[in-house]
C-alpha cells in the first residue's frame, strides 16, 4: 500500500504543478501533507516534517548565502567578461546564444555546485534571451541538462555517494566513465545547436543594434521553440553590434544592470581581489576545508564588507537579492516537507524494494544496465542519497550474484545525473527557475524529454566503450 501511496503522491503533485493547479510551493507542502493523513500517519506529520527541515536546513543556509555572494560579485562586475566574451561569440544570434548557454554552463560547473553554475548561468545569459524574446525554457532546459552531466565529476556528489556506499574508490569509477560523459556533453551540444536553430527560424538573427530597436508588437513570446514564418522577423546579418543592452529610458533597462558598463555598483579596482576570493572559496569548497555553508557564509560577509564598506550600501545589496533569497529558501523547506513525509512513511523504501523486486531473475547478468536504466526514474523521484544509500547497494548485491562488478554498477548508477538536476527534490533547480522566472511545470515539460535522451546518450556510451 505504502508503494502505491508513494507513486500516487509524487503523480499527483508532478501533475498538479505541470497544468498549474498549484503552485510549487503550495503542492511541496500540502500533497505530501494530505497523504500522511491518507495513510494514517497524520499525528507524526510534524515530527517528519522537522526532520526533513533539520536534513535541508544545511542546503538552505547554503543557498541563501551563496545567492547573496554570487549576487554581490555579479554586482561588482566579476563575471563582466565572460559576459562579453559569450556576446562576442553569440552576436545576437538565437543559436550562438543557445550554444553559448550549454558551454558556459558545462565550464562553471567545474566547481561541482549546481546552484553557483545557475546563478552565473541565468545571470549572464537571461538579458539576451529576454531582449531577443527567446525562450527561457529552452534556457533552463539547457543549462539544467549540462550541468547534469557535468555533476558527475568525483566533487559533484553522485561519484562519491556511489563509491562511499559500495566501498570502492571514486578514481576507479569516474575515470573510466570520462568518454562516455564526454559523449553526453557532445549530446547537450548537439541539442543545444539544434534548439538553437528552431529559436533562430522562429526569431530570425539580428544584429544587437536591431535587437535594441525591436518594438513589441513585432515579437511573439512562445513558451517552447518552433512557430511558423509568419512569427519570424527580418533576418539580419548576424553582425557583432557594439550597443549595451541597456540604455537610458528603456522600461526594461532594470533588468538589464547585470550588463551595464555604467552601473554604480561596478568595483574594477577590486576585481583581482572578488577573483582570488572566489578562487579561494571554490577551492575551500572542493578541498572540504569547512562545510559549504560555512564558506558561504563568510564569504559573503568578506565580499559585503570590502566591496560596500558603507552600512547603506550593504543592506541595499543584501535588498537587491533579498527576492530570490526568498524565494529559494522558501521552496527548500516547502520540498523539505515533501522528503520528510515521503522518507519518514517508509514511502521511499518500499518503492525502492517494489522497483529491485520487479526486476526478473533472467535479466542478472545485465544488472549494470538496468541499474543504468532505473537510475532515470529513481533518481528524478528520489534525494542522491536515498538512490545511492539506498537502492544502489541492493542493486550491488544482486549484480554480485550473477558476476556483475561493483564497479559496473557504480559506473552505470551515474547515468541518470542528466534528469537528476530537473528533479523537483533538488534545491538547485528552485535558483535556475526562479532566477529565470520560468515557471517549475513548464520548465519540466520542456526538460525531461531531453534530459532523458541525455542520459541514454551516456549509458550507451558506457556500454559501447565497456565501461558499463
Amino acid at each position: 500500500m505504502l508503494t502505491i501511496l508513494g507513486f500516487a503522491m509524487i503523480a499527483t503533485f508532478l501533475v498538479l504543478i505541470m497544468t498549474k493547479k498549484m503552485s510549487p510551493i503550495a503542492a511541496l507542502v500540502l500533497i505530501p501533507a494530505l497523504f500522511c493523513v491518507a495513510v494514517g500517519q497524520g499525528a507524526r506529520l510534524g515530527d517528519y516534517v522537522l526532520d526533513g527541515v533539520g536534513n535541508l536546513a544545511p542546503t538552505a543556509a547554503m543557498l541563501m548565502f551563496a545567492i547573496v555572494y554570487f549576487g554581490v560579485m555579479i554586482d561588482v562586475g566579476l563575471f563582466d567578461p565572460i559576459v562579453r566574451a559569450i556576446l562576442r561569440f553569440c552576436r545576437a544570434d538565437p543559436m550562438r546564444i543557445v550554444v553559448g548557454t550549454a558551454v558556459l554552463a558545462a565550464i562553471v560547473s567545474l566547481d561541482g555546485d549546481g546552484s553557483t553554475t545557475f546563478m552565473i548561468t541565468v545571470s549572464a545569459m537571461y538579458p539576451l534571451y529576454k531582449r531577443l524574446k527567446m525562450s527561457l525554457v529552452v534556457m533552463t532546459g539547457v543549462a539544467a541538462t549540462a550541468n547534469g552531466v557535468m555533476n558527475t565529476l568525483p566533487w559533484g556528489g553522485p561519484t562519491a555517494r556511489a563509491a562511499t556506499a559500495l566501498k570502492l574508490d571514486a578514481s576507479e569509477i569516474f575515470i573510466p566513465m570520462i568518454p562516455a560523459l564526454a559523449v553526453g556533453l557532445l549530446a547537450v551540444f548537439l541539442l543545444a545547436y539544434v534548439l538553437g536553430r528552431r529559436e533562430r527560424k522562429r526569431l530570425g538573427t539580428l544584429t544587437l543594434d536591431e535587437a535594441l530597436v525591436r518594438e513589441p508588437e513585432q515579437e511573439t513570446v512562445m513558451a517552447g521553440a518552433g512557430g511558423t514564418g509568419e512569427d519570424r522577423l527580418r533576418k539580419g546579418s548576424g553582425g557583432t553590434g557594439s550597443a549595451d543592452l541597456t540604455r537610458d529610458g528603456d522600461d526594461d533597462a532594470e533588468e538589464f544592470q547585470g550588463l551595464d558598463p555604467n552601473r554604480s555598483t561596478l568595483r574594477p579596482r577590486l576585481y583581482w581581489f572578488n577573483a582570488g576570493l572566489t578562487v579561494a572559496l571554490l577551492t575551500a569548497m572542493i578541498m572540504e576545508l569547512l562545510p559549504i555553508p560555512v564558506l558561504f557564509l563568510l564569504g559573503a560577509a568578506l565580499a559585503l564588507t570590502v566591496n560596500f564598506p558603507r552600512m547603506p550600501d550593504q543592506r541595499a545589496r543584501i535588498a537587491a537579492h533579498a527576492d530570490n533569497v526568498l524565494n529559494v529558501s522558501g521552496m527548500v523547506f516547502a520540498a523539505a516537507v515533501f522528503t520528510g513525509v515521503l522518507t519518514g512513511t517508509g514511502m521511499v523504501e518500499h518503492m525502492a524494494d517494489w522497483v529491485v523486486g520487479a526486476v526478473p531473475d533472467a535479466m542478472g547478468p545485465h544488472m549494470a544496465v538496468v541499474t543504468g536504466l532505473l537510475s532515470l526514474p529513481l533518481t528524478y523521484f528520489m534525494s542522491n542519497d536515498g538512490f545511492y544509500f539506498g537502492v544502489v547497494p541492493v542493486l550491488a548485491e544482486a549484480g554480485a550474484a550473477h558476476g556483475v562488478s561493483p564497479l559496473e554498477i557504480a559506473r552505470a548508477s551515474l547515468a541518470g545525473q542528466a534528469l537528476h538536476m530537473s528533479s523537483p527534490l533538488v534545491p538547485a533547480v528552485y535558483v535556475l527557475v526562479g532566477m529565470a522566472k520560468v515557471e517549475f511545470g513548464d520548465h519540466t515539460r520542456f526538460t525531461v524529454k531531453w534530459a532523458v535522451l541525455t542520459s541514454l546518450v551516456v549509458l550507451g556510451a558506457g556500454i559501447l566503450f565497456g565501461t558499463i
